[in-house]
């Protein structure tokens, strides 16, 4: 992250938006889903967004790991401009700099937890053994080297999630994108991946962007941002 921005305090931005805006075609209309959003997300840090079903948070989320494009505005990631990317550029550099983590943790079924976890590493083109070794490691820092050989059908919802987790990991990404981690987890299950976050966040570094419909978890991660009305603000 050499070529990333610093923050105030030293710290590298690995989210740096400007001014972005999202707006959809509506037969002749134009509908804003939101407009002049600007966000920093440093190293380490973790900001949690919260906001109303059908604020946009999803749509941000998705603008922010390049799976979107904005329809104004600058999105840089690490300092890199990623929708200035060619699609297949674009591919590669949201494995290796980005995880992602879903309310559903859509694990492939047939696979193992090892085997799940294998795959971004698969895709970045290192070898099967190279692979294997970084997510039995992953697997073991999530808790669940025990169950390396079992497959999603197997596992209890928050052992899927965790494996989702350390899927999003594996590649040692600066920054991990979480769509209401705990949001199909009963209550003790969402506290036990949100202590997760909070470990992997202070042992590893990672900047973490979470959205959520927990407000109380959102306070215990870290900084606060409401999606509301289009903008978003800092939430007392």
């Amino acid at each position: 992250m050499s070529n990333a921005a610093q923050t105030l305090e030293g710290k590298p931005l690995v989210i740096d938006c400007r001014e972005i805006t999202r707006t959809y075609r509506q037969g002749p209309a134009e509908l804003t889903i939101f407009s002049s959003i600007s966000l920093e997300v440093s190293a380490g840090e973790t900001v949690a967004i919260v906001g109303s079903s059908g604020a946009g948070k999803t749509t941000l989320l998705n603008l922010l790991g390049g799976l979107d494009k904005p329809s104004s505005g600058h999105i840089s990631i690490c300092g890199v401009d990623i929708h200035n990317l060619r699609e297949k550029g674009r591919a590669k550099f949201r494995n290796r700099q980005l995880g992602f983590v879903y309310q559903f943790h859509h694990l492939l079924p047939e696979f193992t937890a090892l085997e799940n976890v294998m795959m971004p590493c698969a895709l970045a083109g290192e070898s099967m053994a190279s692979a294997r070794v970084k997510a039995r490691e992953i697997l073991e820092r999530v808790k669940l080297g025990a169950r390396l050989d079992h497959k999603p059908g197997e596992l209890s919802g928050g052992e899927r999630q965790r494996v989702a987790i350390a899927r999003a990991l594996v590649n040692e990404p600066e920054c991990v994108l979480m769509d209401e981690p705990t949001g199909n987890l009963d209550e003790q299950t969402a506290r036990e991946v949100q202590g997760l976050i909070e470990s992997l966040r202070d042992q590893i570094g990672i900047a973490f962007v979470v959205v959520t419909h927990d407000i109380d978890m959102a306070h215990r991660l870290g900084r606060v941002l409401r999606l509301e009305e289009g903008r978003l603000v800092e939430d007392a």
